[in-house]
């Protein structure tokens, strides 16, 4: 009887052991579309002209708004800035660092520089963590050029 409980035990260590490296096989974008919940993000950087860039080697960190957090956006806001690629550009760069960062990395420092040049914030309250005031509801979603971290609002560069 154990021969099956072995058996068992190494098919459901190799399942959950090959998933990540499927993950790791597609860049940023490619991760982005296949999750199904960053359409619009998909689509805005299409927009910009940012898909070669985050299809390139990295690494990358994107801090990715889910559809959901660009709802709560203003629809002027979006608007504008689908007729000003260039302050497109400048809004998703802001959720972009040009290296590959963990969650615990954010407990290491206060901020760091984007790919915008501006920085962003982190900060640790009551178990979840922040990037600026957006909640970093889903860490380390592995591609073959990055990392994402969703969250849950859009982050908005400061003037």
């Amino acid at each position: 009887m154990r021969k099956p409980v072995v058996f068992l035990a190494v098919a459901v260590f190799a399942a959950a052991t090959a998933a990540p490296a499927r993950a790791q096989n597609k860049d940023i974008v490619n991760t982005a579309v296949a999750a199904g919940s960053f359409k619009v993000l998909v689509k805005l950087v299409q927009d910009a002209g940012l898909v070669a860039v985050l299809k390139s080697p990295g690494p990358f960190t994107v801090f990715a708004p889910t559809d959901e957090a660009f709802g709560k956006v203003p629809k002027e806001t979006l608007d504008a800035l689908a007729k000003d690629k260039k302050a497109l550009a400048a809004v998703l760069q802001y959720h972009v660092l040009t290296s590959a960062w963990s969650a615990d990395d954010f407990k290491l420092v206060k901020s760091t520089g984007t790919a915008m040049g501006k920085r962003v914030a982190f900060k640790a309250e009551g178990g979840a963590t922040y990037v600026n005031d957006a909640k970093i509801v889903t860490s380390g979603v592995a591609a073959s050029n990055g990392v994402i971290h969703v969250v849950d609002k859009v982050l908005i560069p400061p003037k």
